[in-house]
């Protein structure tokens, strides 16, 4: 299937890479890596977002590459091929996509994540492997098939994909495939360390006292196997971070020993929320995000809501009770003895 991506990269002339709302370190190492891929065998080849880049991206120089649809942007002239990664879900790409659909001759999404049973289903001709660790990890291989060679800027942000979707190594969907690709891009990335720290170690005193007000305030339930936090977008603002930064508070949380599973509210607006979900082992949490309007991985998932929070946290929490419950009855006699009290 990626042969069929490059023939149709090499058959355009003009090529526009995009992203989900609220782009994250696979989406944006993936189209990064391309983008610059491309310029190096002459494609007319742009990136425009919907929204802009999180700040702690501007290692990769994501200011001065990337145009915000909802910012100032150059207009989107006719374009031949428009490849959007790390989404299916075009839903997540409004209102860049409505414009993408008039003004592009062909849509294609790469992406690892399930298609969704409910939605809208990803265009002919895209490619979904839900196999891969990373949206990176296909674009490295779509790069090989181009014939490219990797050099420090396609390395350091395919790199950061990898890292960042795979949490350090720690979610690799049981494949060397990761391990293998990183080994390679190290020939070319010198510094990886520095993309550690810019990923994982930014934590500013503004943040710590951001997230000691937020963890005071998490409510568990199922003794302590559910945990449901609830965060407002000016209270992030307050502390000087963005809207971004709210993931490293549910990664917190899932730290916690006893914890199954995980729900996040950031309040993004007046009865506007965005729901992460999170599961450990066998807590599988993407049919909880589709039955809300949303999407991602099995044990990582997530959607847009509007709704009063306490309506829209009650039916989440009886839904994350469900899946725990069932979890429970299928686990062996000998792990629920160690159920915690």
């Amino acid at each position: 299937m990626l042969k069929q991506i490059a023939d149709k990269i090499r058959a355009a002339d003009s090529l526009v890479l995009s992203t989900h709302r609220h782009s994250d370190g696979d989406g944006l190492g993936a189209q990064i890596a391309l983008f610059h891929a491309l310029r190096k065998i002459g494609k007319q080849v742009r990136i425009l977002n919907v929204d802009d880049a999180p700040k702690r991206y501007s290692f990769l120089q994501s200011a001065r590459i990337i145009q915000s649809f909802e910012g100032s942007h150059e207009k989107l002239e006719a374009t031949d091929l428009a490849m959007i990664f790390d989404t299916n879900d075009s839903r997540l790409v409004e209102p860049l996509y409505s414009e993408l659909r008039r003004q592009c001759r062909e849509i294609i999404f790469v992406d690892h994540h399930p298609a969704l049973k409910e939605g809208p289903a990803p265009t002919e001709g895209s490619v979904i492997d839900t196999a891969a660790a990373s949206t990176g990890e296909m674009v490295y291989r779509l790069i090989r098939e181009l014939g490219v060679a990797l050099d420090p800027d396609i390395a350091r942000a395919l790199y950061t994909s990898v890292v960042f979707d795979t949490q350090l190594f720690r979610y690799v969907r049981n494949s060397p495939a990761s391990h293998l690709m990183a080994a390679d891009l190290l020939q070319h990335e010198t510094e990886p360390d520095e993309v550690h720290r810019r990923l994982f170690a930014n934590y500013t005193r503004n943040k710590i006292a951001f997230l000691a007000k937020a963890l005071s305030q998490i409510e568990y339930f199922a003794d302590g196997r559910i945990a449901v936090l609830r965060l407002s977008a000016p209270d992030l603002s307050d502390h000087g971070l963005d809207l971004d930064e709210s993931r490293d508070v549910i990664d917190l949380l899932m730290n916690i020993e006893s914890l199954e599973a995980a729900a996040l509210f950031r309040e993004d607006g007046p009865d506007l929320y965005k729901l992460s979900l999170r599961g450990k082992s066998e807590i599988e949490v993407l049919s909880i995000a589709e039955n809300v309007g949303g999407g991602g991985h099995p044990f990582s998932a997530g959607a847009y809501l509007n709704g009063s929070y306490e309506q829209l946290k009650e039916r989440v929490v009886s839904q994350l009770l469900r899946v725990v419950g069932l979890a429970l009855e299928k686990a062996p006699a000998s792990a629920r003895k160690n159920e915690p009290t």
